[in-house]
C-alpha cells in the first residue's frame, strides 16, 4: 500500500452514507430523514469513527458534523482528502445555525474539500434533495467506471490475439534449413506477380505495432477512471 492511499476491507455495491455526529439525537434525525431513500446508512460518533467506517467500505457521501470533541469536522475532512480512495467523496457539512453566519467557518469549510454546507435543525426536503443528487451523481460515476473497465478489458483481448498473430507471422518467416524463409520455400514470399507487396516479416511489424497502440490506449483508458 503506497503513502496516502488504502485498500477496503468490505465492499458493497450499494451506495452506502456516512454519517458523522458525536450527538445521538443528531443521528437518529438524519436516519429519520435518510430512511425513505432505501439507501445503507453508517453512523460515526467522532472523527477517528468515521476513519475506520472509511477504511471498510465505500461510500458516496459523507455528512459530517462541524464540531465534535478531538477531531473535529474540519480536521476529519483533511484526513479524509488526503487518502487517494477517498478524496474524491463529497462532504456535507452540518453546522449550527450560530456557526453558520460565520464566514471563516464557510472559507475554512470549502478549502478542506466541502462540497456544501447545511444548517441545524436542517430542512428535511432539502437535505433529502441534495443528497438524493449526490447518490445519483454516485451511481453514474460508477456506471462509467466499470464501462471504461470492460473496453479495457476488451482492448487487452484484442491486443493479445494481435501478438499471437504477429508471433505466428515471424514463426512463417523463419530461415529454413536451405537459407530461404518457410514463405519463400512454400512459393508465398509475400509478393505479387509484379515484385510488389508486403511479406510476412513487414506485416508481422505492422501487427506488432498495432499491438503496442493497444496496449498503449488500454492504459489510458485504465489511467481516465
Amino acid at each position: 500500500m503506497t503513502p496516502g492511499s488504502m485498500e477496503y476491507t468490505h465492499t458493497t455495491d450499494e451506495a452506502a452514507i456516512l454519517l458523522v455526529d458525536d450527538m445521538e439525537d443528531n443521528l437518529v434525525a438524519l436516519e429519520a430523514v435518510l430512511g425513505t431513500l432505501d439507501v445503507p446508512l453508517v453512523r460515526a460518533t467522532s472523527g477517528e469513527e468515521a476513519m475506520k467506517s472509511l477504511l471498510r467500505q465505500e461510500f458516496a457521501l459523507i455528512l459530517l458534523d462541524v464540531l465534535m470533541p478531538g477531531m473535529d469536522g474540519f480536521e476529519t475532512a483533511a484526513h479524509i482528502k488526503r487518502l487517494d480512495q477517498t478524496k474524491d467523496v463529497p462532504i456535507i457539512f452540518l453546522t449550527g445555525a450560530e456557526s453558520a453566519t460565520d464566514a471563516g467557518y464557510a472559507f475554512r469549510g470549502y478549502a478542506t474539500g466541502a462540497a456544501d454546507f447545511l444548517t441545524k435543525p436542517f430542512d428535511p426536503w432539502v437535505l433529502r434533495t441534495k443528497v438524493s443528487v449526490f447518490l445519483e451523481l454516485h451511481r453514474k460515476n460508477r456506471q462509467l467506471r466499470r464501462l471504461l473497465e470492460g473496453e479495457r478489458d476488451r482492448l487487452g483481448e484484442f491486443a493479445l490475439r494481435l501478438e499471437a498473430v504477429e508471433r505466428q507471422l515471424t514463426e512463417h518467416k523463419r530461415p529454413t534449413e536451405h537459407g530461404c524463409s518457410e514463405a519463400d520455400a512454400s512459393g508465398t514470399g509475400g509478393e505479387g506477380s509484379d515484385g510488389e507487396g508486403t511479406g510476412p516479416g513487414e506485416l508481422a511489424r505492422d501487427v506488432a505495432r498495432m499491438a503496442d497502440a493497444l496496449r498503449e490506449l488500454q492504459r489510458d483508458v485504465g489511467a481516465a477512471h
